[in-house]
């Protein structure tokens, strides 16, 4: 018990000091001033361009200088109302699914490969698909189209000598070949991004911690889906979206395709669409309010990654 001589005694505490604030520092702030100034500029301006001019209607006198008349939005009831813009749409989307899926597991193949054979073959296959990644799609598309010609070209002579009826076969005349060519040039001028990426993310998973698992009895593909998927899923989630983005919004190999000899309205995605709309129409607004809605459209795509990763930081 504690008596008041005792109380008396004890000696006080000293008053602690009251903590001070931290003190903003806004020189790494001020540093990302001339970066984000420059971005809004570059993107900022073409995005709200593009929504003023999908508000207006642009007729024949607007060809001749007059100013273009606010409809608001007109254009997007007509847009959303069209059937065949729907049409596009999904075919769009099923298309950039498809592709970016098999471009992914074939990168990742692809990676793994690299990170199990020897020094001399990693090289050889490395500088390949960088010759791949390099060419220029225009000079690529025109190897492409020779492969794939009708009449001289190389994959129906190899098809046909395998015993097979592909004499004179035109690849771009049905809708579904057609876009068969499209997955395998997309694909192929793909691949090698994918294929770096994960490798990269692959040098990072430790060596010891696969003999460990190899030890302890974990086979090839228990050590894949436990060990080395869970270790480098950041990557693939990155890889897949961006392939999801650039797929959906492809353009130069469909429209030198569609040149080559196909119909344009049957195998049409979004690019070429809003292509066809504004060059081949001179409707420039219907054309600027499909791109916004691919922006709308790739923002919510985008969203649920990032979404991921909000919640993997707070985490």
């Amino acid at each position: 018990m504690t008596t008041t001589q005792d109380t008396a005694i004890a000696p006080a505490r000293a008053p602690q000091p009251a903590p001070r604030k931290k003190k903003l520092n806004f020189t790494p702030y001020a540093l990302l001033i001339p970066a984000v100034a420059i971005l809004v500029l570059a993107l900022g301006y073409p995005i709200v361009w593009q929504i003023i001019t999908s508000m207006q209607s642009f007729g024949l006198a607007q060809q001749f200088g007059q100013a273009a008349p606010f409809v608001w939005f007109d254009n997007y009831i007509t847009l959303f109302s069209d059937p065949y813009m729907w049409v596009v749409v999904g075919r769009s989307i099923a298309f950039c699914l498809v592709t970016a899926a098999v471009t992914v597991v074939i990168g990742v193949a692809l990676a793994l490969l690299m990170n199990s054979v020897n020094k001399v073959v990693r090289i050889i296959i490395q500088i390949s698909m960088l010759l791949a990644w390099a060419m220029p799609v225009v000079a690529a598309m025109t190897v492409w189209n020779w492969l794939f010609d009708w009449r001289r070209g190389v994959v129906n002579a190899t098809l046909t000598s395998w015993g097979l009826d592909f004499q004179n076969h035109n690849w771009l005349q049905n809708p579904l070949s057609f876009f068969f060519v499209a997955m395998v040039i997309v694909v192929w001028m793909s691949v090698p991004f994918v294929a770096f990426s994960v490798f990269a993310g692959l040098t990072q998973v430790s060596g010891e911690v696969l003999e460990a698992a190899q030890m302890d009895g974990a086979k090839g593909p228990q050590r894949m889906r436990y060990i080395i998927l869970p270790m480098i899923r950041p990557v693939l989630g990155i890889v897949l979206l961006l392939q999801i983005i650039w797929d959906l919004r492809v353009f130069t190999q469909i429209k030198l395709l569609q040149d080559k000899g196909s119909i344009a309205s049957e195998t049409n995605l979004l690019g070429t669409y809003i292509y066809q709309l504004g060059v081949g129409s001179s409707d420039f607004a219907m054309a600027s309010a499909v791109s916004v809605f691919v922006l709308v459209l790739t923002i919510a795509i985008s969203w649920f990654y990032v979404r991921n990763l909000l919640k993997e930081d707070e985490s």
